[in-house]
């Protein structure tokens, strides 16, 4: 065979062809987690816009989940980006400090810089909490809002099969690809870690570790995941902000069932369906792009418990086969952001305390210049690609991958004009 790397690649499509298909559709729709009203609630909880009085900021970037996740419909992609900077002491990442107050407070342990504050106002009309970047930070990127339709699926695939995945990646590829899959902590489930599948940087296995570290860094509202405030400037609201409804539910809780209940991303359908997309999606196997961008996984058997023993995979979710276009490792393609995901800003800060198991040091240094393979399933809604959102044509997109893909992209860039309009035309049915 003239691509060897495509017998493992057949071999894992085949075994998942044995399995029922995850549901997909852009159609708001539960995937059989739980009944439409239920849904519905969730949804409402995704999509409501936060003010100061439910315990909006002090920092912030968006006043609902659904501002950063909404094309087409709620829980998926868009344009939206966060800032991120950082730099280098010692030849190690080092998170910034950012002073506000006109300096007198500091604002350390995260990348992150939230680009709203909820003050100055009418109560404190000079306190001056606005973050901006110090001239000490040399490294800075932005990174785009990730899609989280089919997310409950990704949850539910087991740790071995990523890491599988990761194994047979230097055989595909001449030994020049090979994921890193992060052992990260499981918030919900002290000292218990599992491998990290969310986020630019895979900091999260667990939806409900993940909803909780939006809400507070995105919005800064607390929880009991993430009870402590970035500042306590401006807040009034009481703490933890989130708490428990009539049904005993957190809007965290809520977020985190809406997520799992959400339908995969679906093709489209017509596209698909053409010579040209099916040609196309022939070259994107030969050339090399499947060795990560995963075209099926699966995921572990209904009754399963995951994260730490504090989530069980019902039946909608367990043993099923969906289709992201991702491995969900980390890899180095020439693009990454230099930037190490922030213990604090992620964990909480109790997490410090904690003996985690199986967590490495080394290993969460060595994301630095990686990022998680982003999933291509829902990449025809977006406008802006990469993690940092700068090339705007799936062309300029592919040319950016070197390092371990360097030679998927000089393949790429062998192919003919006609031949390489085809991948695209494959690109624009997912």
């Amino acid at each position: 065979m003239k691509y060897p790397f495509l017998v493992g690649l057949l071999a894992l499509v085949t075994a998942a062809t044995r399995l029922p298909e995850a549901p997909s559709a852009f159609d708001g729709v539960s995937n059989g987690l739980v009944d439409s009203t239920t849904h519905q609630t969730d949804q409402s909880r995704f999509d409501e816009v936060e003010g100061v009085d439910d315990g909006l900021g002090p920092l912030y970037n968006a006043q609902s989940c659904r501002e950063c996740h909404q094309n087409p419909v709620s829980g998926a992609t868009s344009q939206i980006t966060e800032l991120r900077v950082g730099h280098r002491a010692g030849g190690r990442f080092e998170n910034p400090s950012i002073p506000i107050a006109r300096g007198t407070v500091v604002i350390a342990g995260r990348s992150l810089v939230n680009d709203r504050a909820i003050c100055p106002s009418a109560q404190f009309s000079n306190t001056e909490i606005q973050e901006r970047v110090p001239l000490t930070e040399t490294i800075m990127t932005t990174r785009v809002s990730l899609g989280l339709l089919g997310d409950g699926f990704v949850e539910a695939v087991a740790d071995e099969t990523l890491i599988n995945v990761a194994r047979r990646q230097p055989a595909q590829s001449g030994g020049k690809i090979r994921g890193q899959a992060l052992y990260v902590p499981v918030v919900e489930a002290p000292g218990e870690t599992r491998i990290g599948r969310f986020g630019w940087k895979d900091q999260h296995a667990s939806l409900l570790s993940f909803s909780a570290d939006a809400y507070l860094n995105e919005m800064g509202i607390t929880s009991r995941l993430q009870p402590d405030e970035v500042t306590a400037l401006c807040n009034t609201a009481q703490e933890p902000n989130n708490r428990p409804e009539s049904d005993g539910l957190e809007d965290i809780d809520h977020f985190t069932r809406f997520i799992r209940a959400a339908k995969a991303p679906p093709r489209d359908a017509v596209l698909a369906e053409t010579a040209s997309a099916m040609r196309g999606s022939q070259i994107f196997d030969a050339v090399g792009c499947a060795i990560c961008h995963v075209r099926t996984l699966t995921t572990a058997p209904a009754g399963t418990k995951i994260n730490g023993g504090m989530f069980t995979i019902p039946a909608a979710l367990g043993g099923k086969a969906f289709h992201p276009f991702s491995d969900y490792l980390l890899h180095n393609v020439g693009t990454g952001d230099g930037i190490v995901q922030s213990f604090q800003e992620h964990y909480g800060r109790r997490a410090y305390s904690v003996g985690w198991r199986n967590l490495s040091a080394g290993d969460f240094y060595n994301t630095a210049d990686k990022i998680r393979t982003a999933p291509l399933w829902g990449v025809r809604m977006q406008t802006r690609l990469m993690h940092d959102g700068l090339s705007l044509t799936f062309r300029d997109a592919i040319l950016r991958h070197r390092r371990e893909a360097n030679d998927v992209t000089l393949r790429f860039e062998n192919l003919s004009s006609g031949q390489q309009e085809e991948l695209f035309q494959f690109l624009r049915s997912l």
